[in-house]
Order: C-alpha cells, then sequence, then structure tokens
C-alpha cells in the first residue's frame, strides 16, 4: 500500500478551528473522545479506540504510529467551486491544495461517498519520493457540517488497508454533530 500522507495539517489547512481540537481518553472505556468547534453554535464529537493524544500537529494513538488529523474548512471559502455539492467542492480545493503543492497534476483521482462522507483520495508517482513504491497517496474522509462547514479526517500510519477502513469505519459510525445550546460554553 503506498504511503498515507496528512491531508488536514499546515500548511493546507487554510481555515484553521476557532480553538483547539480537545483530547480526553476514558481509561474505563478504552477510549478517546474528541472534540472540536467549527464556530460558537456548531461542534462535533468522535471517539477513537485506546488511547490517543494530541500533539502540536495531530492526534497520534499511544500504544502505534497511527495519527489522525482534523481540519475544518468554511462553506463560504468554497463558494466559487463549481462542483455541486459541498464535499464535492472540498474534495477539489484539497486537490489543488496538493497540486499546487507538490507542482504537478495526481496520476489518480477517487471519489467516493459512504456513510454520511466523502472519501477523496489521489496518488502522486514520482521517482524522487522516498517510498519503495516511489508513490505519495493522499487521503481525506469529508463529512458536510450543517452545511456551513466540512469537517476533514486523515488517517497516517495506519499498516494495512482493513486496519485504515475499521479505523475509518469506527470514526465515522462514533461522529456526532451538534449545533445551537449545547454548543455553547
Amino acid at each position: 500500500m503506498a504511503s498515507v500522507a496528512q491531508a488536514a495539517n499546515d500548511p493546507l489547512d487554510p481555515a484553521p478551528m476557532s480553538e483547539p481540537v480537545q483530547v480526553r481518553f476514558d481509561p474505563a472505556a478504552r477510549q478517546t473522545t474528541v472534540s472540536g468547534r467549527a464556530a460558537s453554535d456548531l461542534c462535533f464529537f468522535l471517539s477513537l479506540p485506546d488511547e490517543w493524544r494530541r500533539t502540536e500537529t495531530v492526534i497520534k494513538a499511544v500504544s502505534s504510529d497511527e495519527e489522525l488529523s482534523v481540519g475544518l474548512r468554511s462553506a463560504q471559502d468554497l463558494r466559487d467551486m463549481p462542483q455541486p455539492d459541498l464535499a464535492s467542492r472540498d474534495a477539489a480545493a484539497l486537490q489543488q491544495d496538493y497540486e499546487e503543492l507538490l507542482g504537478r497534476p495526481a496520476q489518480s483521482v477517487s471519489l467516493s461517498s459512504d456513510a454520511g462522507a466523502t472519501r477523496w483520495s489521489a496518488t502522486w508517482i514520482d521517482p524522487n519520493l522516498p517510498t519503495a513504491s516511489h508513490a505519495l497517496t493522499v487521503e481525506t474522509l469529508i463529512v458536510p457540517l450543517a452545511g456551513k462547514w466540512v469537517l476533514e479526517l486523515s488517517l497516517s500510519g495506519i499498516e494495512t488497508r482493513s486496519a485504515y477502513n475499521a479505523l475509518a469505519q469506527h470514526l465515522l459510525a462514533r461522529l456526532k454533530v451538534q449545533s445551537g445550546p449545547a454548543c455553547q460554553g
């Protein structure tokens, strides 16, 4: 499997969260809760199996090299994109960001929808890339939040495609979005 990179980290994250993502481990439940706020009245919560900790740039599993990058992008920032829906516009923006960073178009791009999220994936092949396959694959799960924001979830450091898919399904199945007074304070 080609290396899976993080798509929501600096310098590509044009709309950083207004406040940091909170990460809390519950030892009794053996799960980590991640919460964040897109706006004063819009927040999200998700859970990860086992213990994870926040670093400067990502949320990292304590017992492995697995990492989760969480990003937000405003629908307002995507309003000029021609795609028909918010998730597709965000995927197009992510692709533009990476193509500008890498200086060329991807050799392969896919976009699929599943469980309320859109999975964007792009691969670049270059003999100068440091991986054995000379490929870089970037994948992000895009989840629209109340039509005003998109949540970008990028996983990396996962050993196999099946483990990646299982963790992605775990994240999406436990993702909760709340709006209004539930997000105050």
